[in-house]
């Protein structure tokens, strides 16, 4: 196993030569989304890492020599620079470890994503984007099996988010009939589970528009002897 670094030296070297790939593979993700060719791991540190090459390669050439002198200060070596300018030396390592590879996988991702002939979102899954920010709805499922479920998206609903599987709480169950539309509500419902892998439909229904509360505050409305669809 290797060694973890002993001498200052040792983790500048480290934070040098890692840090900035980190920042802009990091940001990247988050800006443009998971790739589904970059979720290897090991992928990931190869680009992060040929990421820092190529910036620390720009900054010695663009910046090399004030930044030896900004390092070393009046001295020839060691770190007085650091030393007697340390609020010069946190500035550096905000620019050049954060700010600068968070510009470059600003600017990269904006270039991709003008090249896209569609638009892209940042959601990684089709799932995820339908219920990041999904108000209160009506939901119907028909499973593989061809029996339906249904119930109630609300306030106390949960959809879970990638990377986990794709599951479904509802708070409130509903009787389907056969065709798929809603009967009516379960007496006593405590919720619905379900796992999307089970399902081959996933439907998302608004309530009826009934006078009553604005739509983002509306509670569940009945829906008996009313089909949806």
């Amino acid at each position: 196993m290797g060694q973890t670094p002993s001498t200052a030296l040792q983790v500048f070297l480290l934070v040098l030569f890692v840090l900035p790939g980190i920042s802009y593979q990091f940001l990247r993700e988050r800006l443009r989304g998971p790739v589904a060719r970059e979720s290897n791991l090991g992928e990931r540190v190869l680009r992060a890492v040929t990421a820092s090459i190529l910036l620390d390669s720009l900054y010695a050439i663009v910046l090399g020599p004030p930044l030896v002198r900004a390092v070393r200060g009046e001295g020839r070596a060691g770190w007085d620079g650091v030393v007697q300018q340390p609020r010069l030396a946190g500035l550096l390592a905000l620019v050049l470890f954060i700010a600068v590879p968070a510009a470059a996988a600003g600017c990269a991702s904006v270039w991709q994503r003008r090249r896209l002939p569609t638009r892209y979102r940042a959601a990684p899954s089709a799932w995820d984007h339908v219920f990041r920010h999904r108000g209160s709805c009506f939901v119907r499922v028909r499973l593989k099996d061809g029996t339906w479920l249904g119930g109630w998206y609300g306030s106390r609903s949960y959809a879970t988010s990638y990377p986990e599987p794709s599951e479904l709480f509802l708070e409130s169950a509903w009787r389907m009939n056969s065709d798929g539309s809603f009967a009516d509500r379960v007496e006593r419902t405590a919720g619905l589970y379900i796992r999307a892998a089970d399902a081959d439909v996933v439907e998302l229904i608004h309530p009826p528009d009934l006078p009553g509360p604005a739509p983002a505050t509306r509670r569940e409305a009945p829906l008996a002897r009313v089909d949806p669809s």
